[in-house]
């Protein structure tokens, strides 16, 4: 590794060429330091295959002759101090390839950058800032995330909120006062924000990057970021990056073929190229890489305070054959196409950062079923705690959109993720990617009439509530935007004007209010004793009732009718001999349906599903209830003392007559109604 290598920077150097220097930021990069007495900026890169590196700025008219870095090492690294420069001067590196080509590129390392389309670094001193949040970064060491309420909300803040003139963007404070008080008030606990770090093209969204280590200068400078984060912490709102190790553009400034060769990325081409996607792969079996993305990782959560990733294109990582068209892959030295370099580098990177970071959130987007993805790294598992349920999602992305005459062939698709729910900790999403690219919206992707629209999306967004997992929806679906997303424009928050949006976003408010103060929508998520099924197999009514219960015995039971027909009278097991309340019901007139009030019904001494007690109640179509026992009590009183002018005996009499006439009324009802499979219709 010698050249000449300060000995200060010997034991960095050596982890970072281990893949173990998870803070290789504090030695690559450009630093404003003191040297010889003299203030200027100390200047690091890696480039192992370059003939030369030099340093070209407006500091010095972008001449590459003047300003040449020394090699201090045999692995690659080059070095240069520059008295004078100071912060916010632009750079880049102008690296000579080994076949004599000059590149001029960005430092993957810098903090700061120009804004697009300009693509030049800045010189920029990130430490110094005061943070308040104090408080939250306490109790975050001591919340068992898992048992506590996670409720997502995904915005792209490029268009979250236009300005008349839609080419002007607002700085990240203001979208932090108009956003986080929105958040706040709709009952959102985490804000997930689409990419940060710099990237120069607005219809990537973020997603190709060229500047890792500096958030988008489109809003501020990166200590203007820091705020926002403060103020969401200070507001009790939590932040989410997505985070893209899995490729990168190949953009003339960026780390595509840094130093003339295949520096970060694979120089194997069954391995280096994202074809659809036109992009570069990452080399995760070189340790320098490793070093690059788990430091990447840890600056965000270290520096800027974020409480968690999710992690992009996890299952474009796992496989060696993922979306490789004609066998145009090699495989593994087992012979598999499992990428073996792939999972070493995300439980190294997992089992650093769970090292460093108390209630961190380290979220896979895996597509495939992929196992043991939130288990530990020790024993076998990808080491993410928590993972996109995409299965369920698209279950039942596809159940809603059907029409309602096959559902009852599709039944399976509603109880499906059940089976596995508790296999891994999983996230429920419903992200940009399922609303753009002529996906259409979410209220668009409800059958029937658009009147009936409504009443799908609420009875969708209850029983995805109500379902084990935590939760995560894309900015607009909270006030039904008709339109699919469109990063150009922006949400249609014009359509609040209109009586049903403006309903449903009421509606969302009070539902994810609901989720946050009932203990058994959440505290239980992880295993069997949280859950338990009365109704799975109604399939000809497609109905399901379950049971969510937390860790003293309380619980709710949901009931939700997939189908637009009413079942005015409907019946199921229930477990105790008590009231069962509506505490929510989505067919609510304030909501946009017909139900007048809540209703409050007590169970009877028939069994039913497998339970000692039953209920008989009124399902509207197309809707879902919350059921809250309550006034639990034995179902053998003691005799009242007999009236002094009524014989026992009579009134025991008028008690029959009563109970056999409501019997009547019951049974002809029920002839209205066709038998089900699951529930009983009650006779």
């Amino acid at each position: 590794m010698s050249i000449n290598v300060p000995k200060e920077h010997e034991v960095p150097l050596y982890l970072f060429h281990q893949g173990k220097n998870a803070e290789a930021y504090r030695l690559f990069g450009s630093h404003l330091t003191e040297k010889d007495g003299k203030k200027g900026v100390m200047f690091r890169v890696w480039a192992p295959k370059a003939a030369d590196v030099s340093v070209v700025g407006d500091f010095n008219h972008w001449n590459r002759e003047l300003n040449y870095m020394k090699k201090i090492s045999d692995g690659g690294i080059w070095e240069l101090f520059i008295p004078g420069l100071k912060q916010f001067d632009n750079y880049k590196y102008s690296i000579k390839t080994s076949r004599g080509q000059i590149k001029l590129k960005a430092d993957p390392y810098g903090y700061h950058m120009e804004t697009r389309p300009n693509t030049a670094s800045k010189v920029y001193d990130i430490s110094g800032y005061k943070w308040k949040d104090t408080k939250w970064m306490e109790a975050k060491k001591t919340t068992n995330i898992y048992r506590s309420p996670m409720n997502i909300y995904e915005v792209h803040l490029n268009s979250w909120f236009k300005k008349a003139d839609e080419n002007e963007l607002f700085s990240y404070m203001q979208l932090a006062e108009k956003l986080v008080p929105y958040v706040k008030e709709m009952g959102y606990t985490h804000i997930e924000m689409m990419p940060i770090a710099e990237f120069p093209f607005d219809g990537s969204w973020g997603y190709q990057q060229i500047g890792y280590f500096a958030p988008t200068s489109r809003f501020g400078t990166p200590k203007d970021f820091m705020e926002f984060v403060d103020f969401c912490h200070n507001s009790g709102i939590g932040i989410i990056l997505d985070w893209v190790p899995a490729h990168f553009p190949k953009d003339a400034a960026g780390l595509y073929e840094f130093d003339g060769d295949f520096c970060y990325e694979y120089s194997d081409p069954n391995k280096r190229e994202h074809y659809n996607w036109g992009t570069r792969v990452f080399d995760w079996g070189k340790p320098e890489v490793q070093s690059f993305l788990i430091s990447n990782a840890n600056y965000w959560i270290s520096e800027y305070h974020v409480d968690g990733l999710r992690v992009d294109a996890v299952a474009s990582m796992l496989y060696l054959d993922y979306d490789r068209q004609g066998g145009a892959w090699t495989p593994n030295k087992n012979g598999g196409h499992e990428n073996l370099e792939a999972v070493d580098f995300l439980q190294n990177l997992n089992t650093t950062l769970f090292s460093k970071h108390d209630g961190l959130l380290m979220i896979a987007e895996e597509s495939t079923a992929w196992p043991m993805v939130t288990k530990p790294a020790d024993i076998g598992g990808l080491g993410f705690n928590f993972k996109w349920n995409m299965g369920w999602m698209n279950d039942m992305l596809s159940y809603m959109s059907m029409n309602p005459e096959y559902r009852e062939h599709n039944h399976n698709k509603v109880t499906f993720s059940f089976y596995y729910a508790f296999s891994e900790n999983f996230i429920l999403p419903i992200s940009h990617d399922e609303v753009v690219y002529g996906k259409c919206s979410m209220l668009d992707k409800m059958s029937g009439p658009r009147d009936k629209r409504f009443a799908s999306l609420r009875t969708f967004l209850s029983y995805m509530m109500a379902h084990p997992g935590k939760k995560l929806t894309f900015m607009g679906q909270e006030f039904a935007q008709f339109k699919e997303w469109n990063y150009k424009t922006g949400l249609d928050w014009d359509v609040l004007q209109f009586e049903e949006h403006s309903q449903y976003k009421n509606f969302v408010a009070d539902l994810n209010k609901l989720y946050l103060d009932t203990k058994p929508m959440w505290e239980i998520d992880y295993d069997w004793s949280g859950f338990s099924w009365i109704v799975s197999d109604d399939n000809k009514n497609s109905v399901i009732v379950f049971r969510r219960i937390d860790s003293t015995g309380d619980e709710i039971i949901a009931v939700c009718n997939f189908l637009p027909q009413e079942h005015e009278i409907y019946s199921f097991g229930v477990p105790y001999y008590a009231d069962y309340k509506e505490i929510f019901h989505t067919d609510e007139v304030k909501y946009g349906g017909d139900t007048m009030k809540l209703s409050t019904y007590t169970a009877e001494c028939e069994p039913m599903h497998g339970l000692e007690y039953s209920i008989t109640i009124k399902i509207p179509a197309m809707s879902a209830i919350f059921l809250k026992p309550v006034n639990k009590r034995s179902p053998v009183k003691k005799a009242a003392k007999a009236p002094a002018k009524k014989s026992a005996k009579a009134a025991s009499l008028k008690a029959a007559a009563k109970q056999e006439k409501a019997k009547t009324k019951a049974k002809a009802k029920a002839d209205k109604v066709l038998p089900s499979d699951g529930g009983k219709l009650k006779k």
